[in-house]
């Protein structure tokens, strides 16, 4: 993949894309070649017990160039959007008063989106009411919150992720006003899209298949039942760092539920089933960004 003849050497640079699309190559390219610090934007890669399953840069090629937000949570801690906006916002700081011009890379469209329209600063959900959410996902499933929910937030959440028709649904048990009366109340971005660079990279299904097969068997070769043993005694399926994708269908085989060859195929088709709805999002949320074919 070449590297787009519009970079400079000052000005930040966004780079959105599907897993397995090569964007972290690109950053990391684009910092080698014209300066920058590479920035996380994908909330896999934020955990630190998932460097080989959540494809996160290797230790030589952080060693390369200077890489921020990457494995820096651990298991049992909490991260949101809005904690992630407040780790991008020195390093931003720090590019305003005349340090490296931040490169910051992620699959993560909300991430993104937050970034450079603005988030909603929404209070936050209390233990008991997320305790009382986490029941009813378990007990009716994230369709019968969505039911709850009012009609102009319906609209927005996507009704696909659960995690986003819960966050909604606390939103609104916790404050009495619907996701939507919050988003309209959205203040300024930290970095608007006339202050950046933004990239967002586009593959072709096939392609981008075939490379998240063969990614997820050099997962396998690499360590990643390793990554997943190392974390089954303490292993919680609703937690946000057990999302990586893969790790249940590796935690299924570690357990004996299923055969490795059953668990790989099954992990090989929710990374696809992952890259489309990235996919949706950028063609639905970024029109405005500068694509990039792969390869």
């Amino acid at each position: 993949m070449e590297i787009p003849s519009e970079i400079d050497r000052n000005t930040p640079i966004l780079i959105a894309g599907p897993t397995a699309s090569g964007k972290s190559a690109l950053a990391l390219a684009i910092a080698e070649s014209s300066g920058g610090v590479v920035v996380n934007a994908d909330a896999l890669q934020i955990w630190s017990c998932w460097r080989v399953l959540s494809a996160r840069p290797s230790l030589a090629e952080e060693a390369r160039a200077p890489h921020h937000l990457y494995g820096h949570k651990h298991i049992g801690e909490s991260y949101s959007v809005g904690h992630w906006l407040r780790d991008v916002a020195p390093l931003l700081a720090a590019h305003r008063a005349g340090g490296p011009r931040p490169i910051i890379v992620g699959g993560t469209g909300l991430y993104l989106t937050a970034l450079t329209q603005g988030l909603a600063e929404i209070p936050a959900t209390p233990p008991a009411l997320r305790a009382l959410a986490d029941a009813r996902m378990k007990s009716d499933g994230h369709s019968a919150l969505l039911a709850e929910l009012d009609a102009a937030t319906q609209a927005r959440v996507d009704p696909l992720n659960p995690m986003r028709v819960q966050r909604a649904w606390e939103v609104m048990r916790a404050t009495g006003h619907g996701l939507a009366h919050w988003q309209d109340q959205t203040p300024p971005p930290l970095l608007g899209l006339d202050a950046c660079i933004p990239f967002v990279l586009e593959a072709e299904r096939d392609w981008l298949a075939e490379r998240i097969d063969r990614r997820f068997d050099l997962m396998l070769a690499q360590g990643a039942i390793d990554e997943a043993r190392a974390v089954m005694s303490v292993w919680d399926q609703n937690a946000l760092w057990a999302k990586a994708i893969g790790a249940p269908e590796l935690i299924a085989y570690l357990r004996g539920d299923c055969d490795l060859d059953t668990a790989r195929t099954l992990a090989q088709a929710a990374s696809r089933q992952y890259a489309k709805r990235q996919r949706t999002w950028f063609r639905n949320r970024m029109g405005a960004w500068h694509k990039i074919s792969c390869p």
